[in-house]
């Protein structure tokens, strides 16, 4: 079983802090890596800094609480 099975809101946070970062706005399909894989693509998409933004995030599980208080 994946960490991202059955997840229902998932995101990226900053390493250091935990954090929420972005909270990814589609439904988390497939195995772990892919998912991780689409996330990032998706981020790395949504501006320029990205790519030095992503070096200092990993892809996790969101509560509904967290998503919500993010948008």
């Amino acid at each position: 079983m994946g960490k991202f099975e059955d997840a229902e809101t998932i995101g990226l946070r900053n390493k250091s802090t935990d954090k929420v970062m972005a909270v990814y706005p589609f439904k988390a399909e497939g195995t772990d890596e892919e998912i991780t894989k689409k996330v990032t693509d998706w981020y790395y998409m949504q501006n320029c800094a990205a790519e030095d933004e992503l070096r200092s995030a990993y892809v996790d599980v969101l509560t509904k609480e967290e998503a919500k208080s993010f948008q």
